[in-house]
């Protein structure tokens, strides 16, 4: 596809959504017909929060998970520990928790899921919302998740997907490949990050590959569960109890 590389080098990402960052809020919920909140709310809802927990946000973007897991729409975690290797999505997204008062609930951090940079055993939970599909290597950050978890903890993941359904599937492509990259070179002037994103979701692992991993990765009760017809996927594992 034009404009897209299979790179999926960290700092080549990075600068990527540094490039979309402004209008990146404003094209996610465009792009999605607002069920972005839907699928978000969904994930939170599948960690079980009780109001006592530390939650790692994974790629978190401009906090938008973050936000929504401290202020009871899905969730009432204790807090949350925001990490994403783009600044200038750290930077929105540390604005917008500033102006909720959020500061001593959400934190902020540069990191790459690769090597997270937490102790072991740190967090109760831990969710990423269509950002997996952007690391180099999902088994290895899959295997961080399980090391930063306490056992038993739970990990939600949202990821696109291509729909199963055939008719579905060719309407999903058209989307994705002709209408989306449009919209998205003339809202955010970044033509290659809306090339690449059909492009990812393409090439990534499909949900029972994803399944194996985190299986692989050490955690049990992994499943996969369809929204919207196969178009995006919530996976829900938790990590295995000490012996």
């Amino acid at each position: 596809m034009e404009g897209y590389t299979q790179s999926k080098e960290p700092a080549r990402i990075a600068g990527m959504f540094d490039g979309v960052a402004p209008r990146y809020d404003l094209l996610n919920h465009l792009l999605s017909g607002g069920l972005d909140w839907h699928w978000r709310r969904a994930a939170i809802r599948a960690l079980d929060l009780k109001g006592h927990e530390r939650v790692l946000d994974m790629c978190a973007g401009t906090a938008d998970l973050s936000i929504a897991a401290v202020t009871g729409r899905g969730g009432n975690a204790r807090d949350v520990i925001a990490i994403d290797f783009s600044h200038q999505m750290l930077r929105l997204g540390l604005h917008k928790v500033r102006a909720a008062r959020l500061g001593a609930r959400v934190h902020i951090a540069r990191g790459d899921a690769m090597r997270i940079p937490l102790p072991d055993a740190s967090c109760d939970a831990a969710m990423v919302a269509f950002g997996i599909r952007n690391v180099a290597e999902p088994s290895k950050a899959f295997a961080e998740f399980h090391r930063v978890l306490r056992p038993g903890g739970r990990l939600a993941i949202l990821e696109f997907h291509l729909p199963s359904n055939a008719m579905l599937r060719g309407m999903y492509r058209w989307y994705f490949q002709r209408v989306l990259p449009a919209i998205g070179r003339m809202v955010s002037s970044h033509g290659e990050a809306y090339a690449y994103l059909p492009a990812s979701v393409e090439a990534f692992a499909s949900p029972p590959q994803v399944v194996s991993m985190l299986r692989d990765a050490g955690f049990f009760r992994a499943e996969a569960v369809p929204l919207q017809f196969g178009v995006v996927y919530l996976y829900m594992a938790e990590a295995r109890p000490a012996c």
